[in-house]
């Protein structure tokens, strides 16, 4: 969280963090580059906030517009997955013990602790201790 100069605490994502370089880098200001992105400056600033979803189509368009490296490509492509505010699960081939289990955990996923959210975690990804 940062604080801007009205004292005001604003939420940025590593998305955010990173297109605000690109900008800079390229002496651009954000209406420049929602222009370039075909979108409007305050729907541009929630995206980088947190607020929306990276849209469908940006990591090709950024990455193209700005010529970003296939090192910068995969920057961009985590911090799109980690900016994510909704999260949509197929349960189409799942069983019932993993309809539970999906059903459970978005119930759950407001009052989760981030120690709960690190057992989940490494649960699923197999690090369990043995």
């Amino acid at each position: 969280m940062k604080v801007c100069k009205e004292g005001v605490q604003m939420a940025y994502t590593s998305f955010g963090e990173f297109v605000r370089i690109l900008r800079i880098q390229h002496h651009e200001v954000m209406g420049d580059m929602a222009k370039k992105l075909e979108t409007s400056v305050s729907f541009l600033s929630a995206v980088e906030n947190g607020k929306k979803n990276v849209p469908a189509g940006w990591l090709e368009k950024i990455s193209n517009l700005y010529e970003l490296s296939k090192e910068e490509i995969n920057v961009l492509k985590e911090y799109i997955e980690e900016s994510k505010t909704q999260f949509k699960i197929t349960a189409t081939d799942a069983g019932n013990n993993q309809r539970k289990a999906a059903l459970q955990f978005t119930r759950s996923f407001n009052g989760m602790s981030d120690e709960t959210a690190i057992k989940i975690l490494n649960i699923l990804t197999h690090k369990e201790k043995k």
